[in-house]
C-alpha cells in the first residue's frame, strides 16, 4: 500500500497500535483480531533490532542486573516479553572539558560501560545473551534463542587526543561511534550549536577527519545523530563507507536540531546509509512547553526524595543520556520510597498535567515520511530507551510488538518490516566491514 493510502487509512479512524497492549483500550475499537494475528506472526519471524539503549553500570552487577525485571526500559525480561531480539547497549559519556583531566575521567567512564556489557554477556547471563561483533553474528546468535547485545559509542570525547583508542574501542566491541554528543567535542561540532550560533570547528576538526578515516579502516560505523549538520555533511563527503544516524527523526515533521532535514537525508541516501528513526517523544512531536507550575512541582518532589532535578519517565521529557541518569537514580530508591515518590508524582500529574506525549502512530508517521523521501532501504528503528526515549505505546522493550502492529496496519509487507527492524542496519554494517577489509589490504 502506498504511503498516501496508509495515511488515508489512518485518517479514516484506524486504531492506535497501543490498543493491542492496553486492556483499558480494548473496548474502544481494538485492532482487528486477524490483523493482530498476522502482525504477531511477522514479529516472531523478523529480527527486531534497536540501535540505542542507554545503560548504567550499576545495573550490571551480580546482585542487580538485566536478568531481573528492573525498573529500566530495557532488560532481558522486557526484551523477551516484547520480542526485541537485539539491543545496541550504549557506551555514553556526557561532554565535559577539553582538558587532560576531562579526557581521563571520560575514558574511565567509557571503560566501565564496556566492561559492564561484557560482564552481563560472559559471566552473568551467558546462556541468555551474547555480544555480536559482526553483522553475520546477529542471525547466528538469534537462531540459538539468545538475545543479542551490540555496543555503540555515543560521543568520542573519551578518546581524548589519542586516536589510537579507536582501535582499542573496536577491540572492546564498539561497532558504531558518534564524534560528538550535546556540546562540541575535540573532534566535531554538536547539533547544540544551533541554540546560540556558536561553533568550535565549523563542522569537523582535523583530528575528527582523521578519526573518520580510522573508523573506516577498522570497520566502525560512523554515527551522525548528535553532531552538527555541517559535521554530518562533511562526514558524508569523507567517509568511504555508509554511515548511520543511530537515533534521529525527520526534521520536516518535528523541527528539532537532533532531527535530520531533507538535505541531510538525501545525502545519507546517496551515501548508502540508514537513519534509525527514534521513538523519543520530544523529537517525534514538538509539544508545548511544560508549565512553570509543573516544573516547580516536579522539582519540589524530587528534592523531597533526594533526587537531582532531571528528566524521568512521565516528568516532561529528557534525552541524550541525562534522562537515563535521572531514571536510574529513581530506580535505585528502595521500593517503599519509590512507591511514595510515584504517589506524589501522581498528584503532580493530576494538578498540572504534562503535555501529551507522541504515540506509536506519530512515530510510524516519521517512518512513513522517511520511506517516501529516501526509500525503504535507508530507514530503521531505534528507541533511545533509558536515555529519555519512549512514546505512548512503545514505552519500554516489553511493548516492542506495537511498532510492528502499526507497521502492518499501515500496509508494510513482511519484507519491508524486516528491513526496517534490522535488515537495513545490518546491510550497512556488512558494507562497513567490507570497506574495512579492503582498506586493510
Amino acid at each position: 500500500m502506498s504511503t498516501p493510502s496508509r495515511l488515508a487509512a489512518l485518517a479514516a479512524g484506524a486504531t492506535l497500535a497501543v490498543m493491542a497492549a492496553s486492556p483499558a483500550l480494548h473496548s474502544q475499537n481494538a485492532p482487528d483480531a486477524e490483523l493482530v494475528k498476522r502482525a504477531r506472526a511477522i514479529h516472531e519471524r523478523v529480527i527486531t533490532l534497536d540501535t540505542h539503549a542507554d545503560i548504567n553500570p550499576d545495573n550490571f552487577t551480580r546482585e542487580r542486573n538485566y536478568t531481573q525485571d528492573l525498573p529500566t526500559q530495557v532488560n532481558l525480561p522486557k526484551m523477551v516479553a516484547g520480542g526485541l531480539d537485539v539491543a545496541f547497549f550504549i557506551v555514553y559519556v556526557g561532554q565535559g572539558d577539553l582538558t587532560p583531566a576531562g579526557y581521563d575521567a571520560a575514558y574511565k567512564q567509557a571503560i566501565a560501560k564496556f566492561d559492564a556489557i561484557h560482564h552481563l554477556a560472559k559471566e552473568i547471563a551467558s546462556d541468555k545473551i551474547e555480544v555480536a561483533l559482526t553483522a553475520a553474528d546477529v542471525p547466528r546468535i538469534a537462531a540459538k534463542g539468545k538475545k543479542v547485545a551490540m555496543i555503540g559509542i555515543e560521543n568520542a570525547y573519551p578518546l581524548g587526543t589519542d586516536l589510537g583508542r579507536i582501535k582499542e574501542f573496536h577491540a572492546r566491541g564498539g561497532r558504531y561511534m558518534s564524534l560528538a554528543h550535546n556540546g562540541h567535542s575535540q573532534l566535531s561540532d554538536s547539533n547544540t550549536g544551533e541554540r546560540d550560533g556558536k561553533w568550535l570547528h565549523n563542522g569537523l576538526s582535523e583530528p575528527g577527519r582523521q578519526a573518520i578515516a580510522e573508523m573506516n579502516r577498522l570497520g566502525i560505523m560512523i554515527d551522525v545523530s548528535h553532531p552538527s549538520k555541517a559535521s554530518m555533511m562533511q562526514t558524508v563527503a569523507l567517509s568511504k563507507a555508509p554511515i548511520i544516524a543511530s537515533h534521529s527523526a525527520a526534521r520536516a515533521l518535528a523541527d528539532h536540531s537532533r532531527n535530520m532535514d531533507d538535505e541531510q537525508l538525501l545525502a545519507l541516501k546517496k551515501n548508502g546509509g540508514v537513519i534509525q528513526t527514534v521513538a523519543f517523544s520530544g523529537y517525534v512531536k514538538i509539544a508545548p512547553p511544560v508549565s512553570d507550575a509543573r516544573t516547580a512541582a516536579i522539582a519540589a518532589v524530587r528534592q523531597e526524595f533526594g533526587l537531582a532535578t532531571g528528566a524521568v519517565p512521565g516528568a516532561g521529557g529528557g534525552g541524550g543520556g541525562g534522562g537515563g541518569a535521572a531514571a536510574a537514580a529513581l530506580a535505585n530508591l528502595p521500593a517503599p520510597r519509590r512507591a511514595a515518590y510515584e504517589k506524589k508524582m501522581a498528584v503532580v500529574d493530576f494538578r498540572t498535567p504534562a503535555p501529551p506525549r507522541a504515540t506509536v502512530r506519530d512515530f510510524v508517521t516519521h517512518i512513513d515520511y522517511l520511506v517516501d523521501l529516501i526509500g525503504i532501504d535507508h530507514v530503521g528503528i531505534s528507541s533511545d530507551f533509558d536515555g529519555g526515549g519512549g512514546v505512548e505505546g512503545w514505552n519500554d522493550a516489553s511493548e516492542t510488538f506495537n511498532v510492528t502492529l502499526e507497521l502492518v496496519r499501515r500496509g508494510y509487507t513482511e519484507e519491508q518490516i524486516a528491513k526496517l527492524w534490522s535488515g537495513n542496519l545490518l546491510r550497512v554494517m556488512g558494507e562497513v566491514e567490507k570497506v574495512a577489509a579492503q582498506l586493510k589490504k
